[in-house]
């Protein structure tokens, strides 16, 4: 055991402090070499990654120093994501440590996530993923209708409202609730191209009003280029509840975040850029949520590669009725890119202190 941690961060971005690095990172850091590790910051650029000799010198000396990896790169700050994961990919396949697995990264930080957990009690079954064919077959998806947003979507809108979520982009921008202006005729199971309809878009609660076929135009966007893809999921009511975020570290809930909307009737984003109000919660007070996520954790490792689960990462969930009037949870989200534990800015030396003996009890489990 080298007692060496290497923390991967890319140059620039609004998620940096003044010293040019996340703020989580430091403490994390920080208390590494308290315990007698060394820990060190990376940096990355787009340049460097398209510099195979760069990238190379890069991959020698962390497969040589360290015992385990950190990504704390955000999604947006590298555009030559592909390259920055075939290194980490590189480096776990030659006896590195990653936290996450590149792959793991893929499998919790894209939204199709919610389709592959859709044959359990955590989300809807007659939740969708849409790509476009091209990246269908790059990553392997078999095509087919239920993978083509203008063949199957006129058709879940028919049952109800629905939400349309890109997998880019990040504060609610490409989300869209989406709803039929008028009702259908009885009987009628898809939705004509014609037909008007509201989206509201999380980024800002903003209104739209379109007609279905020129808004599917419209979303073509987002399923373009590499990880392009829509996922569509029934809209739940009871959002305007607010929505509730498990801040998990590895297999350890942190706190519970409750994301209230703003006030307004077409208000349900439950980003702080859109007005929401957050609480923080310790994992008690939400006791029935964090033990049913917990026992469902086997069921979504399996489903999501069997990777090691992320050493810090997010589940959100939004409340729901049974047929018997109780509540239930609906997972909406799980996130791992790079998740940051900055506020409330109380939780962070706390935080931080339990990170580093997590990534020490990894390290040591993995290599006695």
């Amino acid at each position: 055991m080298k007692k060496h941690v290497v923390f991967f961060e890319a140059v620039g971005g609004t998620d940096k402090g003044r010293d040019g690095h996340r703020r989580d990172t430091m403490p994390m850091m920080d208390y590494l070499k308290k315990m007698g590790w060394h820990a060190e910051v990376v940096q990355l650029t787009d340049a460097l990654l398209k510099d195979g000799e760069k990238t190379k010198e890069i991959y020698e000396y962390v497969q040589k120093v360290a015992d385990a990896y950190v990504s704390r790169v955000n999604p947006g700050n590298l555009k030559e994501e592909k390259l920055y994961f075939d290194l980490l990919r590189k480096l776990c396949d030659n006896g590195v440590i990653g936290m996450p697995h590149p792959d793991a990264m893929i499998g919790y930080g894209a939204k199709d996530a919610l389709t592959k957990l859709a044959d359990t009690e955590l989300v809807p079954d007659d939740t969708y993923a849409y790509y476009d064919p091209a990246e269908a077959k790059r990553i392997g998806v078999a095509w087919g209708d239920q993978h083509d947003l203008k063949k199957t979507f006129p058709k879940t809108l028919a049952k109800g409202e629905r939400v349309l979520k890109q997998n880019r982009g990040s504060t609610g921008e490409g989300i869209w609730h989406v709803q039929l202006e008028e009702p259908l005729p009885a009987g009628v199971s898809e939705v004509p191209l014609n037909a008007k309809i509201k989206c509201i878009e999380a980024v800002d609660n903003h209104v739209e009003h379109r007609q279905l076929g020129e808004f599917m135009d419209f979303c073509e966007k987002y399923l373009v280029g590499d990880n392009g893809m829509l996922v569509d999921m029934t809209f739940l009511p009871r959002i305007k509840e607010g929505e509730i975020r498990i801040l998990m570290l590895y297999k350890h809930p942190i706190y519970v975040v409750h994301k209230k909307p703003a006030e307004g009737a077409d208000a349900f984003s439950a980003t702080l850029f859109s007005g929401a109000k957050y609480r923080y919660d310790k994992p008690e007070q939400w006791d029935d949520l964090v033990h049913y996520f917990l026992r469902q954790l086997p069921h979504i490792q399996t489903k999501l590669g069997n990777y090691d689960l992320p050493l810090i990462w997010t589940a959100d969930f939004i409340l729901d009725t049974d047929e018997n009037g109780k509540d239930k949870y609906i997972l909406g989200e799980i996130n791992c890119s790079c998740v940051g534990f900055t506020t409330p800015i109380e939780f962070l030396d706390k935080t931080a202190r339990k990170v580093a003996n997590t990534i020490i009890d990894i390290v040591e489990d993995k290599l006695s």
